[in-house]
């Protein structure tokens, strides 16, 4: 089965091929080019396995939570590419992805993966990492970095933080005195490979936004001024 990965939740743009012989991933760009780089990285890293994109069997898209823009980029390269090559559609989430990630890098225990989604809030969703599976122990949500740290600094249990939200604000989420950091900025495009190929196909994608776009909000935050 050959698979293609598209990740474009957060700032950065990557992607991932998994065909029978061989697995090849690859960050594209970390400053929010996503229109300019994904269709053309993508095409490139199918040349480079010998592939056209019509021996693809399935695509796999993150569908956030994450920035607006790049969703909508990820989320409509992925359906052209499904609808057009009559290949099959996967949903996997940035959360999960994070989580997965660590789980693969062998963090065991409970991770909270967090996205950073700009205007000083984050997008998160706590998990319970074992030996052989990943659970989900809260829905994604959106919140601060400031909540999130005053919450396990009181609850007092032991926690791994991942994700570029927590990059971006590394001095709250590192004062928690019962918590580590697994350095993780680009969700895992190997778990989302690994879930591309036992995952259902779905028939229809919606990005997991968590919130209005930004334009929406600065329109509205004018007109209540």
């Amino acid at each position: 089965m050959n698979i293609v990965a598209i990740e474009t939740a957060t700032s950065a743009c990557a992607i991932g091929l998994r065909t029978s012989e061989r697995e090849e991933t690859r960050v594209l760009d970390l400053e929010r080019r996503h229109t300019e780089v994904l269709t053309p990285g993508i095409a490139a890293l199918l040349d480079e396995c010998a592939l056209t994109a019509r021996d693809l069997d399935r695509v796999v898209i993150d569908v956030g939570p994450g920035l607006f823009t790049g969703l909508r980029v990820g989320v409509a390269t992925a359906i052209g590419l499904a609808e057009g090559l009559g290949c099959d559609l996967v949903s996997v989430t940035s959360l999960e992805l994070l989580a997965r990630g660590a789980a693969l890098a062998g963090e065991r225990g409970t991770v909270l993966a967090a996205v950073d989604g700009r205007r000083g809030e984050v997008f998160v969703q706590t998990f319970a990492l074992g030996d052989d599976e990943v659970t989900a122990t809260t829905s994604p949500t959106v919140t601060t970095a400031r909540k999130v740290v005053i919450e396990w600094a009181t609850n007092a249990r032991p926690v791994t933080f991942t994700g570029d939200g927590v990059e971006r604000y590394l001095r709250d989420f590192a004062a928690v005195p019962t918590a580590r950091v697994f350095d993780q900025h680009v969700p895992s495009l190997e778990a989302a490979l690994a879930l591309g190929a036992t995952r259902e196909p779905t028939t229809k994608v919606t990005p997991l936004y968590l919130r209005e776009a930004d334009a929406i909000a600065n329109f509205t935050t004018r007109e209540r001024s």
